[in-house]
């Protein structure tokens, strides 16, 4: 199962102790033993979590899909909706993150500043000049 999803051993426990994958059946040697519909459930884990769906959002997703009868399209796409504009909100702060970064990159004059701008602005210090010295 680890091999088929690129998940480490503990990412599928932690999966199992999320209450997303059932508690697999075992070998008389103890061993885990996993169903396709398992395979395939945990498959969908990965890329929901690869397009950044929280935990919470894959348990309604697999709600969805777990109640065939009373799968609702349009709840889907609630979600969907919800996390699109999570990703834009997070675009957008990643952004203005990259434009203050680059301004303070640039003031550092490539460290040949006796005092480091960059520090000095994530510390919160400004300097101020007293023309008197003090």
């Amino acid at each position: 199962m680890a091999k088929r999803t690129g998940l480490t051993v503990e990412g599928i426990r932690f999966y199992e102790k999320a209450g997303i994958l059932r508690p697999p059946t075992r070998t008389a040697g103890r061993h885990r033993l996993y169903s396709r519909a398992e395979l395939k459930r945990l498959s969908f884990v990965c890329r929901a979590r690869r397009l950044g769906f929280s935990l919470d959002d894959i348990r309604a997703l697999l709600a969805l899909a777990d109640n065939t009868g009373e799968r609702s399209c349009a709840d889907a796409h609630r979600l969907r909706a919800k996390h699109l504009e999570e990703v834009r909100d997070k675009i957008s702060d990643l952004t203005k993150t990259e434009k203050a970064l680059r301004r303070m990159v640039a003031s550092c004059a490539e460290g040949t500043l006796p005092e480091c701008p960059l520090i000095e602005t994530l510390s919160g210090y400004q300097r101020t000049l007293d023309p008197a010295g003090g």
